[in-house]
């Protein structure tokens, strides 16, 4: 498979797996897409999030929280490693949702790291950030 195709395949599992919690408030199904020993570094944990687990509840979290009225990512960058095995995405955000009656607007950085094992991509890093 030619490197546009296996950057085309990692796109489109960064964007089903945030459609998953962004749009389709499933975040329970990002199980399939977060690796066993995901690790993330979140903007409001102080601490880095480690295990499917555990970043699959702070998604779901978050989805709990607020209302989520709009995301969408732009300009992504792919990067390939290892024989096309690992990959480095980042992209922009930008997002609106309502939270304790308000309604916010913001937008940001993410970072994810993913592997591919037996055929299928899983996240297994994940850093986001809002804007400076």
């Amino acid at each position: 498979m030619s490197q546009a195709l296996i950057k085309e395949e990692v796109w489109t599992t960064i964007q089903t797996l945030n459609r998953l919690w962004t749009i389709e408030n499933r975040p329970d199904e990002l199980t399939q897409y977060f690796h066993k020993n995901m690790v993330a570094i979140s903007a409001t944990d102080r601490l880095r999030l480690e295990g499917r687990e555990a970043c699959v509840a702070a998604w779901k979290k978050f989805t709990q929280a607020a209302k989520i009225h709009y995301w969408k990512e732009t300009d992504p960058q792919i990067e390939l490693f290892g024989n096309n095995t690992f990959a480095i995405v980042t992209y922009y955000f930008d997002m609106s949702f309502e939270m304790g009656g308000q309604t916010i607007k913001t937008g940001g950085r993410d970072m994810f790291a993913l592997v591919n094992e037996d055929g299928k991509w899983w996240a297994v890093a994940d850093q986001f950030s809002p804007y400076p």
